[in-house]
Formats: structure tokens, C-alpha cells, sequence
């Protein structure tokens, strides 16, 4: 009895011990942060003061070679250039110091070469929600998480008031939420494969799939039966989100969008509504994933006044080049569209 009540104890200091080490490493985060962006303020005034290109790269040059020799490593004419940069892109002291209360140096160095406020906006607010690790951070950045996500789409008036939404309420929107294309290289399938290769390379892959969906989403079930008038279907696969508090099916299909996905999904999703959606939660959302779509297709039939959605999945990675192009695209295509329905 001794014992035990020794290693509750001992478990106990050790909570407290390593509660405390979070907060100081949390703390000199923060101190270190606010630190580069006083630099880099500092720095910036100087070089507007004296109104020339030339002396801003002396003044960077001088300051690094003395800084570097009173203070060591970690102050080269590159971070000064972070830290110019960072005081550049946040001029507001307040927000900035919240900012560094919140991501760490790592992940600001990360966001503060993205030109878009809204685009930068985006990713400090996703990040923090998921809790981001650094390599997590950057994959997303590099696979072009902004431009994938249906927000990016939409106009900026839309854009900046989901963001507030989010950053404010801890409210998300299915726009912040959803993709398009759906990046699933890591499936590693072969050039033929059939819905049920999909569907089971997902399902191995299922934390990695979670992932790229989104960390609020929790997996219920594989190929769920449903008998509608002695007639059983099959949904691909079911989950809900805990933030949309809804669920969320997937239908896999192999090759472009067809008109008769719609009825499918709207079928499930009327179902869920009568049968499995208990009180407080919102209405199902459809998610169908094609090989290709075709856009004046998803277009007449208006999906989204039905909670359905397509996306593409991309089973091999393009290069980035390429990827930015169809992205870049996309996004034209679908503003231009909401202008012309303004």
C-alpha cells in the first residue's frame, strides 16, 4: 500500500516538474519571438529613415558581424532578413506578441514569405486550430493547402469574415474544411486500380488519409448498409466532424463526375437526416471523390444547395509547378462565375 501511494506521488511531481518545463520552454518561445520582430522593427525604421537601398544591405552586413561576435551563432544577415521581413508583415505590436504566444519562431519563419494577407491569415488560423507540427506545417504549405481549400474560392468579403469567424469563435465553416483536388499519393496505387482498391488502400492509410482531410475528422464506419424499401446501399465510407458536428459521408468513385452521383448521395444523406442525425447536430454533407470532374456538370445541378460536394483526388503528386497552374486556374474560373451571378 506504501509503495503505491509512493508512485502516485512520484507520478504527480513528475506531472508537475514537466507542466512546468512547458511553460518556461513556452515562455522563452514567446520572449525569443518577440525579440526578432523588435529587431526587425528596429532595423526597418533605420533603413526608411535613411531613404537608401545601399544602406539597408550595410546595415544588415555591420549589425550581423557585431551581433555575431558578442552574442555567437543565430544572428547572420539571413535571420536579420527574417526579422526584417517579420516586422514588415506584422506592424501591429499587440497582435504580434499574441502571435508569438501562439506559433513558435519555426512556424512564423514559415508563413512570413507568403505575400496573400488572406492566404496568411488562413494558414495562422489552421494551424493553430490543428496544432501543427513544424514538418506537418511546411507539407501543408508545400502542397498548397490554401488554394485546395474551397475558401480560396470564394470572394474576399466571404474570406475575411470566415477567418474572423474562426479566429474569434473557434467557429468553422464547411468552406475551411473541404478540398479540391485531394492529394492521395501516399496510397502508392497502381495505374489500374477499382473503387474497392481505393477504398481499401484508404482505410490502411486511414491516419494519413485523416490527416489530409483534417484532425476533426473521426472514421465510423466502412461500407455502411442502409435498406431503403427492401433494397440495401452501400456508403464507401462514414465520418463525422466534430467541429461541423455532422456527418459526413464519402462516396469513392473511379473517372469523372456523372449526374447520377447526385441522387446516390442525396439518397444517403436524406437517410441520415431521418435516421442516424440525433438532436444538436447539423445536416449530413456529401463528399464525392472523383478521378476527373466536369464542371458545367456540378454547376447546373447546383450540389451545394443539396450539402453535396465533389472534389478530384490526385493519386500521383504533380509537380508543384503544375499543381499551382490547375489551382491558380480553378480559382479564376470559380470567382469569375460568382461575379457573374452577382
Amino acid at each position: 500500500m506504501e509503495e503505491v501511494k509512493n508512485n502516485n506521488i512520484t507520478e504527480q511531481v513528475k506531472f508537475l516538474i514537466n507542466q512546468s518545463k512547458i511553460k518556461v520552454a513556452n515562455a522563452v518561445n514567446t520572449e525569443v519571438s518577440w525579440l526578432y520582430w523588435q529587431v526587425g522593427n528596429r532595423i526597418k525604421h533605420e533603413i526608411l529613415q535613411n531613404q537608401r537601398a545601399e544602406y539597408g544591405k550595410e546595415i544588415i552586413s555591420s549589425l550581423s558581424i557585431s551581433l555575431s561576435l558578442e552574442y555567437g551563432r543565430g544572428w547572420s544577415k539571413r535571420q536579420l532578413h527574417h526579422c526584417v521581413r517579420f516586422a514588415e508583415v506584422f506592424s501591429d505590436s499587440e497582435i504580434v506578441y499574441t502571435l508569438c504566444s501562439q506559433l513558435s519562431w519555426s512556424h512564423l519563419r514559415l508563413i512570413i514569405p507568403i505575400d496573400e494577407p488572406q492566404k496568411r491569415d488562413f494558414y495562422i488560423e489552421i494551424c493553430k486550430l490543428e496544432k501543427w507540427s513544424v514538418r506537418v506545417f511546411q507539407e501543408r504549405i508545400q502542397s498548397m493547402l490554401y488554394e485546395r481549400t474551397t475558401i480560396s474560392k470564394k470572394p474576399e468579403v466571404i474570406i475575411q469574415s470566415e477567418l474572423e469567424l474562426l479566429r474569434k469563435e473557434q467557429k468553422i465553416s464547411p468552406n475551411l474544411v473541404f478540398k479540391d483536388p485531394y492529394i492521395l499519393d501516399f496510397l502508392e496505387l497502381q495505374d489500374t486500380f477499382s473503387e474497392k482498391d481505393l477504398e481499401t488502400s484508404i482505410l490502411a492509410e486511414l491516419q494519413r488519409f485523416i490527416t489530409d482531410l483534417g484532425t476533426d475528422f473521426a472514421f465510423l464506419a466502412r461500407q455502411k448498409r442502409i435498406t431503403v424499401d427492401h433494397t440495401d446501399y452501400y456508403m464507401d465510407l462514414l465520418f463525422y466532424h466534430r467541429r461541423l458536428k455532422c456527418l459526413i459521408v464519402v462516396d469513392l468513385k473511379i473517372g469523372n463526375f456523372e449526374a447520377s452521383f447526385k441522387g446516390q448521395m442525396e439518397l444517403y444523406l436524406r437517410y441520415l437526416e431521418k435516421h442516424e442525425q440525433i438532436e444538436g447536430e447539423n445536416s449530413p454533407i456529401g463528399l464525392i471523390l472523383c478521378s476527373g470532374k466536369n464542371e458545367e456538370h456540378i454547376e447546373l445541378m447546383q450540389l451545394d444547395k443539396s450539402n453535396i460536394r465533389v472534389a478530384e483526388y490526385l493519386t500521383l503528386l504533380p509537380s508543384k509547378e503544375l499543381l499551382k497552374q490547375k489551382l491558380q486556374l480553378a480559382i479564376e474560373i470559380a470567382k469569375n462565375r460568382i461575379e457573374i451571378n452577382e
